[in-house]
This record gives C-alpha cells, sequence and structure tokens, in this order.
C-alpha cells in the first residue's frame, strides 16, 4: 500500500490522508468499479441442502371414525343376518305338526353355519309322549358320526345314571339344544344357538313330556331364561311354558362335566332322587 501511495504524490492532501487511514485499517485490496454482492456470492457456493428452501410438513388428518350411535356395516349385516335367521327357523318351526315334519324342516334350515361343518344332523332320540326328556347343549364327535345325541362316553354315563333310578334309554326322549356338531367341540355362539332355539322348544312342544332335563349350564340357562350357573341352577324345580302346556323342569350336571370331575358324582346323584321322586308323584296322579 506504502509503495502505491509514492506513486500518487500529485494527489490532494485529503485524499492521501483517507488512503492512509484505509490502511491503517486493514484495507489492502482495491475494489472493483462494478458492484458485487457478497451474500448472495457465500449462498451460492453452499451445499446444495443449505440452499434447499424449508418444507413445510403439512399432518395428515386420521380416519374420520363413524359416530358413536353408528352400527359398522359388518356388525350390522351380521345382526341382519341373524335375525332373519331366527324368522325363518320360527316359521318352520311352527309349521312343524310331528317330529318328523320338524326333522325335514332342519334339514332344509340354512340359517345355522354348522350344519356345513358337520357331518349330519343329530335330531334326537326316542318317541313322542315321553314322560322325560333331557336336552343337553351340541352333539359331540361320536354323536356326529352316529347322527344320535349321547352316544359317546357321556352317553354311555347317562345310560348308567337313568339305569340308577330304574329307567331305560328308551323310556325318555334326548335331544340337544343346537342339533349340529361346532367344529373341534367349541361351545355354540349366541347366534348359532338363538338360531336353533325355535327348533328345540317346537321340539318339546311335540314330544310332550312332563318332565324336562336341562343337562349342563348352557341348555338350563338357554331353556329356563337365567344367567345363573349350573351350580346354582341344579337341585331346583321350575317350571318350563311349552306352547298352552306347563312342563317341570330340573337342571342337573351334564355327564361330560361328571367325567371330568368324578367328585361331582355325588352332587348328580341327589339330583336323580330328585327327578326319581317326582316321577313317582307324577304316576301316582295317573
Amino acid at each position: 500500500m506504502d509503495s502505491q501511495l509514492t506513486q500518487v504524490r500529485n494527489v490532494p492532501d485529503g485524499l492521501t490522508q483517507l488512503l492512509r487511514w484505509y490502511a491503517d485499517m486493514g484495507v489492502d485490496i482495491a475494489l472493483d468499479e462494478a458492484p458485487h454482492d457478497r451474500l448472495a456470492e457465500a449462498q451460492a457456493s453452499a451445499s446444495p441442502i443449505a440452499r434447499e428452501p424449508e418444507r413445510v410438513i403439512q399432518r395428515e388428518e386420521p380416519p374420520r371414525q363413524p359416530p358413536a350411535s353408528a352400527t359398522p356395516p359388518r356388525a350390522a349385516s351380521t345382526a341382519a343376518f341373524a335375525e332373519e335367521a331366527e324368522q325363518d327357523a320360527r316359521a318352520a318351526a311352527a309349521s312343524a305338526q310331528t317330529l318328523a315334519e320338524l326333522r325335514e324342516q332342519l334339514l332344509r334350515f340354512t340359517g345355522c353355519g354348522l350344519k356345513t361343518t358337520a357331518t349330519q344332523l343329530v335330531f334326537g332320540d326316542g318317541e313322542a309322549g315321553a314322560e322325560i326328556m333331557f336336552v343337553g347343549e351340541a352333539p359331540g364327535a361320536d354323536e356326529d358320526r352316529q347322527g344320535a345325541p349321547f352316544v359317546g362316553r357321556a352317553g354311555q354315563l347317562l345310560n348308567k345314571m337313568l339305569a340308577s333310578i330304574g329307567l331305560e334309554r328308551s323310556q325318555v326322549y334326548i335331544a340337544n339344544i343346537v342339533p349340529w356338531r361346532p367344529p373341534g367341540n367349541r361351545t355354540p355362539t349366541p347366534i348359532e344357538t338363538a338360531a336353533c332355539l325355535p327348533f328345540i322348544q317346537r321340539q318339546i312342544e311335540l314330544v310332550g313330556p312332563k318332565i324336562l332335563v336341562c343337562l349342563g349350564a348352557p341348555s338350563a340357562q338357554t331353556l329356563l331364561g337365567s344367567k345363573d350357573g349350573i351350580m346354582r341352577l341344579r337341585g331346583r324345580w321350575f317350571n318350563y311354558a311349552a306352547g298352552n302346556a306347563t312342563i317341570k323342569a330340573i337342571a342337573m350336571l351334564h355327564p361330560a362335566y361328571l367325567l371330568r370331575q368324578p367328585a361331582q358324582k355325588k352332587l348328580a346323584w341327589q339330583d336323580l332322587r330328585l327327578l326319581a321322586r317326582e316321577i313317582v308323584r307324577l304316576r301316582a296322579q295317573i
């Protein structure tokens, strides 16, 4: 800078002093005649990521939920199917005037999906007019193969229970709430039970027993309209309305349960004695 200043001796003193002041301040480079935007040049040399404009992140709105009072389409269609199946079952059952006709109506009935997975219909065993009717929940594997209720291990125990109070299987009528075996012997769903209920109700009317025995909690709760467990229901007498008739009804432990819990056979024996006394009483009135 000093060498440059010595070459400009003819410049005015004010300009010389200004140049010296620039030198003292550290300005040691001449500026171009055209102005430069140094900020723009710095941004141009920066990385592409730094130059990328800020993105505005838009939050996606959550899917709208149906109103709390609205019924999901699948639930609505299931409910509609179940209601239609119950109506068809009631109409079909009411049209049957004999057990044979009721069996034919069940064979034509399509409102219960268990029909498509079972081997065959398990209708009932016995004759109309039997004094005592036993009703269980649903057939098992042996019943599904043979087409008759209570023919497996539980059925063999039931035969022994009958014999203990002087009854033979041929003297009673035996059926189930659901006449088709659920896959894997699972519990029938409420929809399946509701679809089959009109048929067992009509079956009880057509058999016309004097005593109805509900075997197990599902049978007792369905036919007697109670939510109590079997331990609270057993050993008590109820009135069951069958059309215009009223039938004495009692709940007992299911033979399949007794096979799993042999210690409970003492309770079954108590209930069998109640049943035997009622049979004696009824026969004495004849």
